[in-house]
């Protein structure tokens, strides 16, 4: 038998915990373990990224989409830098990832080539669990800890891994022994509900409401039949964060839709007019968009504690899972739907979808990217996963694209980082290879890591049961960073170079597809669709289509309360005002 090293001991953990596959990019430091996943035999697999930044971000979407745990390896120096990235985004959007980082440090500290302060390096991302194996026989212990921690947390951690530790050669341990193995791997599932005295105080308040808006979050997954039952007994309308996008079927009457800058005019419109607020499961951080401090009576649900008027005054915290404090909620509230409420709602919605179908249907020269969304709408197989990335195209998927229930779509929505979507695609597609799914892009994300990630799908995908991935790219040439209409882009100096992104994926022995005219649209779906290979979408579309942000309801009284009299004048001057805009909405 062959003499085992600790960095088997690595690939036994990685496979107690379940982990179907980690990616990274090999280098010295991480060899030995790389090596280990090797003679593994696929059990774990070690996927290969074409730079670390999206290794992490892989392993960040591997999280997003399967809700396991990520794992990223890279080495130490700039190959761990380069992990900073995908790991904030685990952070910020509360994903659990294991970063595994090699070190091969000889000589003097603070002169070795490559040598940095890791420790350091990771402590804010990783709130300090950034730990170093001294020997192997710490590496079972400290593996199963990272994995406790990071699943509890839902938040990224480090482990440090010395190339000499991963080598060294270690005898048959009992799982008993001491300082070998103290934790059993997976995550305790706990039942988290409120107090009965916090429930009642909650009902009191959505009871006493007259026009309730019920803000949803990723959190709120899970919880989509209570969530319903609790806007039909009040009559509430509806809107979504844009991580809570794929929560409820937006094609329902009183989804006003995606709130914030990239969202609706109907959800500005449902905040502006309501009196009282429930926010489930949603650390939204577009913080304009919601009602006037003073405005409403807020019960605000969720699991982290540390979250709950965070972003916005509450009333009511309810600390606990969506689905079970809803339920304990409802059996606490009366039936008392609001008919008229719902009628208004419903008629803002009804305008905002016709202004959507306007704006889609506006002429552009020479494709408008409204309309390339539009039509993607009825095409989405049921099945299906989306990776939005980060730009003009996330205002056109969260206005124009309606999902059909059950797609599980993902985006970088609280770091907003570029060059997302491809990678959270990779992840997505290994992890479900039956699967059919579709990453939306920007020409700058495409051409900031795109075309490099396009040689891992080329790799993998004749492995796939079902070979689609379908990658639009919305090319507009603008470098400006602003798009969206805001600035004229006839400087050829903030043009982005024109790259055949279709031609491209075509020499990579894959499908591509360029539409330059309105009427080509619809069909090049299709066809993209029906490839029996992934696919590039390439979509010449005009950067002068604005953005066209909605205006938050009443921004010009936000913020202006006060203690005494002046706060209840403000206070009586915002009532007269939302009486007479819900008026007017009927």
């Amino acid at each position: 038998m062959a003499e085992r090293i600790a960095a088997d001991l690595v690939v036994d953990r990685l496979r107690a915990w379940r982990v179907p596959r980690a990616f990274g990019y090999p280098g010295e430091a991480i060899a030995p373990l790389v090596a280990a996943l090797d003679r593994a035999g696929g059990d774990p697999e070690f996927v290969p990224a074409r730079h670390e930044e999206t290794a992490s971000f892989m392993a960040t979407g591997h999280a997003k989409f399967t809700g396991g745990i990520g794992v990223c390896l890279a080495t130490q120096g700039p190959s761990a830098v380069q992990l900073l990235n995908g790991l904030y985004d685990a952070k910020l959007d509360s994903k659990p990832v294991v970063a595994i980082v090699g070190e091969d440090v000889s000589g003097p500290l603070g002169g070795a080539h490559q040598e940095i302060g890791l420790s350091r390096l990771f402590a804010d991302v990783c709130n300090q669990f950034v730990h170093y194996a001294r020997g192997p026989g710490q590496v079972p212990t400290l593996l199963d800890q990272a994995f406790r921690t990071a699943a509890a947390t839902r938040s990224p951690v480090c482990v440090v891994l010395p190339r000499q530790v991963q080598e060294a050669t270690v005898p048959d341990l009992q799982a008993y022994a001491a300082g070998v193995i103290t934790a059993t791997p997976g995550e305790p599932l706990a039942r988290v509900l409120p107090h009965d005295v916090d429930l009642a105080a909650a009902a009191q308040v959505l009871a006493s409401g007259q026009r309730t808006a019920i803000l949803v979050g990723q959190g709120a997954r899970g919880a989509e039949d209570e969530v319903l039952e609790l806007a039909d007994r009040l009559g509430a309308g509806v809107a979504s964060s844009l991580l809570g996008k794929t929560v409820l079927d937006e094609r329902l009457p009183f989804h006003a839709g995606v709130l914030g800058e990239a969202g609706t005019r109907a959800a500005a419109e449902l905040m502006g007019g309501c009196d009282t607020l429930v926010m489930v499961g949603t650390n939204d951080p577009w913080t304009g968009y919601l009602p006037m401090p003073g405005q409403v009576r807020t019960v605000q649900i969720d699991i982290d504690g540390r979250r709950i008027g965070s972003r916005y005054p509450v009333d009511v915290p309810l600390v606990g899972d969506a689905a079970e404090t809803l339920r304990a909620l409802l059996d606490r509230l009366p039936d008392r739907p609001s008919p008229r409420w719902r009628a208004t709602v419903e008629n803002s919605v009804d305008r905002w979808r016709q202004e959507l179908t306007e704006r889609a249907a506006a002429p552009a020269e020479p494709v408008n990217p409204q309309q390339v969304l539009q039509e993607l709408s009825p095409r989405v197989p049921r099945s299906a996963a989306l990776a939005v990335d980060v730009g003009s195209v996330i205002y056109w998927y969260a206005r124009h694209l309606e999902l059909p229930v059950g797609v599980n779509a993902q985006l970088c929505g609280t770091l907003g980082s570029m060059g997302c979507a491809l990678p959270y695609a990779v992840a997505a597609k290994l992890a479900a290879p039956d699967q059919p799914v579709i990453a939306l892009m920007g020409d700058g994300a495409m051409q900031l890591n795109g075309l490099a990630e396009l040689i891992t799908v080329a790799h993998h995908w004749p492995r796939w049961r079902d070979p689609r991935l379908v990658v639009l790219v919305l090319n507009n040439r603008d470098q400006s960073g602003m798009g969206g209409g805001r600035q004229p882009v006839t400087d050829p100096g903030r043009r982005r170079p024109d790259v055949p992104y279709a031609g491209w994926a075509r020499l990579l022995g894959l499908h591509g597809v360029r539409v330059d005219r309105p009427e080509l649209v619809g069909a090049a779906w299709d066809e993209a669709l029906a490839a029996d290979r992934p696919c590039v979408v390439e979509a010449v579309v005009d950067a002068r289509v604005p953005l066209a942000p909605p205006e938050p309801a009443f921004a010009d009284l936000r913020g202006v309360f006060a203690d005494g009299d002046a706060a209840r004048r403000v206070r009586e001057q915002v009532d007269r005002q939302l009486s007479v805009a819900a008026e007017d909405l009927v």
